[in-house]
């Protein structure tokens, strides 16, 4: 089975960078320390899909491919072939491996899965590939899981995993978890 893990990255994560610290970099070290953690996982094919970021080849392992989209709503379309996938957000650069999982194993019973994003929005969304034309998974939209459930012609076709949280505003970046592994390049840049 051809599994994908991609991360989204969209210029606006950059608006999380704490007072004194240059957004871009901040954008760099959570995309940088999300891709780390996809990359990593055993039986995934990473990618990353930038809308509008530029630079985010110098983060990427070798043969890891980086893939330009118009707009977050095109990850699933711009995704290689494959059987799955999920599209994870780079503001969650903490997030345990184990999360991402459970969204594949959930795929064994639903067309998609959910990680809920404390605040609404979602920070990771799973899909058996093709994506189904009801799903239109949105990452920022309040409340994915119920608008995804509205939409599927059938009960049970959107599970969720446990949630996690995003880094959205400075303010943010307090609930990175220290006691983590991982998230190195924030952690490095916030100290």
């Amino acid at each position: 089975m051809t599994r994908i893990a991609a991360v989204l990255v969209t210029p606006g994560m950059a608006d999380a960078a704490p007072p004194g610290v240059d957004p871009a970099a901040f954008l760099t070290a959570i995309a940088e320390d999300t891709y780390e953690m996809v990359a990593g996982l055993e039986l995934v094919r990473p990618v990353i899909l930038s809308a509008g970021v530029p630079g985010l080849e110098d983060i990427a392992w070798p043969g890891t491919p980086v893939l330009p989209i118009a707009s977050p709503a095109d990850a699933f379309a711009a995704l290689p072939p494959g059987e799955e996938a999920v599209v994870v957000g780079a503001d969650a650069p903490d997030l345990p491996p184990l999360l991402i999982g459970k969204l594949f194993r959930e795929l064994g019973r639903a067309h998609l899965a959910v990680c809920p994003a404390e605040g609404g929005g979602a920070v990771a969304v799973a899909a058996r590939l093709p994506v189904p034309g009801w799903a239109a998974p949105d990452l920022d939209e309040p409340d994915v899981v119920a608008a995804m459930r509205r939409r599927a012609p059938g009960p049970r076709m959107v599970a969720t995993g446990p949630g996690w949280h995003r880094l959205r505003k400075p303010q943010d970046v307090a609930r990175l978890d220290p006691g983590l592994e991982g998230w190195d390049n924030t952690r490095a840049l916030l100290t």
